[in-house]
């Protein structure tokens, strides 16, 4: 079974990470993670402008190096930005030193405090060392467009049946999770605007 939403013990654990954002003004979060991408990311910022929504895209410093127009494309928006490592590191496989300075290295492509780590695998001694300097996000809903066993049906599903008023949700703006996650973003947008839900950044 998916762990789509988060056990509350590890919220317990973990109270300096950001699970969710303050409930009562029924908004989303919409998160994009690992991109930007040339193609994919474009056409969900235009999908999001189709709804006037503002999200926040975890960019990995080397696609940001990469592709500098489409990462300048995401802030002319209005959208956030946040730090992603350089190279999309796994923390539970990267000593604290090489991880610090990957973040860090990403930080000079990506201005910004904001950090999500890659598979939301970080270590208690890399938090320890993060959270002074950034606020540390994982989510409320992961929406596993980046599954192959995940339908697109199930995609949204997973989102519509688990996101509430604050939730912060995961979705890629990468080609491994383009079908599923355009499937599921453009009904996911249009249900809460139905709902009078708006979509809002973490900022």
């Amino acid at each position: 079974m998916k762990a789509v939403t988060v056990p509350a013990f590890l919220k317990i654990f973990y109270p300096s990470l950001l699970w969710s954002m303050p409930s009562g003004n029924n908004r989303l979060y919409l998160t994009f993670d690992d991109g930007p991408h040339p193609e994919i990311t474009p056409r969900v910022l235009k999908l999001l402008a189709d709804y006037q929504a503002e999200a926040t895209f975890f960019c990995v410093g080397e696609n940001a190096a990469k592709y500098p127009d489409v990462y300048q494309m995401i802030l002319n928006q209005g959208h956030l930005t946040g730090n992603h490592t350089f190279n999309h590191l796994n923390g539970w496989r990267t000593p604290l030193n090489e991880y610090y300075e990957n973040v860090n290295l990403c930080r000079d492509v990506i201005d910004s405090t904001w950090f999500r780590p890659p598979y939301g695998r970080i270590t208690p001694s890399q938090i320890q060392a993060l959270k002074k300097e950034y606020t540390i996000v994982m989510w409320s809903v992961l929406s596993y467009d980046f599954d192959r066993e995940t339908t697109p049906d199930q995609c949204l599903d997973y989102v519509v049946n688990n996101a509430e008023d604050g939730s912060i949700i995961v979705f890629h703006d990468s080609e491994k999770s383009e079908d599923k996650m355009f499937y599921a973003l453009r009904r996911v947008l249009e249900h809460y605007t139905n709902l009078g839900f708006s979509f809002k950044s973490l900022a």
